[in-house]
């Protein structure tokens, strides 16, 4: 006998019955829950839940779709099936700072981040050989005001080409139109670094230093047409003191951003990040 995972997110009005119905079905097919998480988000009255369960042998994706098909009917249930047996497929966008891609491919390599990275997009030169040590292909597109929309589009047609499930910004230093931003919304996740205050322009860590900033941190979103303010996903902050320079700042920032976009793109993979509104509801493991 083999057995497949699968994961089902949810969310509809909250009332009572939602999760009676929904393992009720599951049950009947000989499915074995393995994890479960719920929220109810009391402001909005919306529910939310995930399950991960293995199904025995001849159980595929279409019958349990068809199983839940009346209690989604029933409680108005927006949901999203997703086949843990199928490896995901991913696109990393970078420009000249390679610290997080480095730190993707490597998690990927020891089995941590289960993915498969399909290409490697840049509007630079600078991470050919990393692309093809790793056998990946690799994209180089120069961005100017004049080609944007003709690059975007080349990325819309990869996309679907290869089949990727997300595409990762791994410091990539271009600002996306808001039409590619709606177009890819909820499956294109960015990372960026957090201060308090906010530092923009060029050297944001030499910024920060020069203000004598004691938290520096990094957060990871998915990207919407307002630039940074996506909903987030993961966020990391780190103390730093006066007795840092300002390249200390900079070498911090690196790791911080590299282990939150890990983070924020194997919680997205593994379906535990449900979009509420401007929010997000994350059903982290333990």
């Amino acid at each position: 006998m083999s057995e497949k995972t699968f994961d089902i997110n949810l969310s509809c009005e909250d009332r009572p019955g939602i999760v009676s119905a929904v393992t009720t079905e599951l049950a009947a097919l000989g499915a074995n829950i393995a994890e479960s998480n719920q929220f109810w988000d009391r402001q909005t009255n919306r529910f939310f839940m995930r399950i991960s369960f293995t199904t025995p042998d001849g159980v595929e994706r279409d019958a349990i779709a068809r199983a839940l098909e009346p209690a989604i009917a029933r409680f108005d249930m927006k949901t999203a099936l997703a086949n843990r047996s199928r490896r995901p497929k991913i696109i990393i966008m970078i420009s000249k700072f390679d610290h997080a891609l480095l730190h993707l491919l490597y998690q990927i390599r020891v089995g941590w981040l289960d993915a498969e990275v399909v290409a490697i997009v840049s509007n630079h030169e600078d991470s050919r050989r990393t692309a093809e040590a790793e056998d990946i292909p690799y994209h180089h597109w120069p961005v100017t005001r004049e080609n944007k929309a003709e690059q975007e589009e080349r990325l819309l047609a990869l996309v679907k080409e290869t089949g990727a499930d997300l595409v990762v910004l791994a410091r990539y230093m271009q600002v996306l139109s808001n039409e590619l931003s709606n177009r890819l919304f909820g499956k294109i996740i960015n990372i960026h670094h957090s201060f308090l205050p906010s530092f923009k322009g060029a050297k944001p860590y030499h910024q920060a230093h020069e203000r004598g900033v004691k938290l520096i941190g990094a957060t990871a979103h998915y990207v919407t047409p307002d630039l940074d303010e996506g909903p987030i996903i993961e966020q990391e902050t780190e103390r730093v003191t006066h007795a840092m320079s300002a390249e200390d700042f900079v070498a911090a920032g690196r790791d911080i951003e590299s282990r939150v976009l890990a983070r924020a793109v194997k919680l997205h993979l593994e379906s535990r990040v449900m979009l509420n509104g401007h929010k997000t509801v994350v059903f982290a493991k333990g």
